[in-house]
């Protein structure tokens, strides 16, 4: 009895840690593509400044 709620128990906390991973990997993600389209928007004003300059 003991041993099988050990398992559970590890099992849970297995599953848990995988959904809290899966949640960070897919905020990272975002950050990453919001990061990423910033970047080209800036990339994309700067030969327009350049030229008014």
């Amino acid at each position: 009895m003991l041993i099988c709620a050990v398992l559970i128990s590890l099992g849970a906390g297995v599953l848990v840690a995988y959904g809290i991973c899966t949640g960070m990997f897919g905020i990272f993600r975002m950050h990453a593509r919001q990061v990423a389209a910033e970047k080209m928007a800036e990339d994309m004003v700067t030969p327009a400044q350049v030229l008014k300059g």
